[in-house]
């Protein structure tokens, strides 16, 4: 057979290996096993404690069918709106200042050409997260306290010489929203790193030839990337702002009740359910929360295209 000849014989197919298929099989068994470990959780904690919920809440106390009676009662009371105002206050403060933040950290931190800063960073950013929910809040009452604070002589510059003057009702949105932000910013900020990551280094490297600076980059190229992630971190921001609970709990008790028991939603909740025995109400208030969270996350994902494929 010539050269010519071999050459112009098509190449053998690869040969099929038996292992192939049973390999596949075998990712396709592990990848259903997780699948269902997380929908077994998300049934037990997730839509049957939901549906729970909605069964109280329709329902009166003998179990009877009640209707929209729950939630119009619980709508009525003195405490309702402005416990909502409350949460929606600090859920505006917390959620700006949280993208903007967040955002601009992010992209300064990955705009550093030197790696052991960049971490050292990342790594301060994140240590205040490592507090739980009350260790962070029981920090803060320290700090807060003019008397005892190390930065009690600014707090005295801006007029407070108390600890009560402090966290006056109206001064606690900003103070939950600080309290938020520092607990919560570094986790983000690590995040949001990532996905400046997975930015091509080459879309980067052009812009730079093309003539753009460091802010036009961000403005032009990192910003409209992240659109995705910044949705992404609203929708789980929200999610937990919108549960405000601890952090006016234990404030309430360390204040003697300066700051009132009843102040968020969920502590109104709360309220109904374990000092006015009415579990129907409770969950009247909690159904309420989830369709306000349902329908805000509703807005970020239609917003920022969290679905979308590129």
């Amino acid at each position: 057979m010539t050269a010519v000849e071999q050459t112009a014989r098509p190449a053998a197919l690869p040969r099929h290996r038996p292992g192939g298929r049973r390999s596949g099989r075998g990712r396709g068994a592990i990848s259903y096993l997780f699948i269902s470990l997380y929908t077994a959780l998300t049934l037990a904690f997730g839509v049957v404690p939901a549906l729970y919920a909605l069964y109280l809440a329709v329902t009166d106390a003998n179990g009877g069918f009640a209707g929209a009676a729950n939630f119009t009662k619980v709508v009525k009371d003195f405490r309702f709106l402005p416990a909502v105002g409350h949460v929606a206050y600090f859920l505006v403060i917390w959620l700006v200042a949280l993208v903007l933040f967040v955002t601009v950290l992010a992209i300064a931190v990955h705009a550093l050409r030197l790696r052991w800063l960049g971490s050292s960073l990342r790594l301060i950013f994140y240590l205040p997260g490592a507090l739980a929910g009350a260790s962070s809040v029981l920090l803060w009452l320290f700090l807060l306290d003019p008397t005892a604070s190390p930065v009690g002589g600014l707090l005295r510059f801006l007029g407070f010489d108390s600890f009560v003057q402090v966290i006056v009702p109206a001064n606690l949105p900003p103070i939950f929203a600080i309290i938020a932000f520092w607990t919560g910013a570094g986790g983000w900020i690590v995040i949001m790193y990532g996905a400046l990551n997975n930015i091509s280094a080459d879309v980067i490297e052009a812009a730079r030839i093309d003539g753009a600076g460091p802010i036009q980059i961000a403005w032009r190229i990192q910003l409209p990337l992240l659109r995705k992630w910044i949705s992404y971190l609203g929708i789980m921001s929200l999610a937990a702002g919108i549960q405000l609970f601890v952090e006016p709990q234990l404030l309430s008790q360390a204040s003697n009740a300066v700051v009132p028991n009843d102040y968020s939603l969920n502590q109104l909740a709360y309220q109904y359910a374990f000092q006015q025995n009415d579990f129907n109400g409770a969950a009247a208030i909690s159904l309420l929360l989830l369709v306000i969270a349902l329908a805000l996350s509703a807005v970020f994902v239609l917003r920022g295209g969290l679905f979308e494929t590129d």
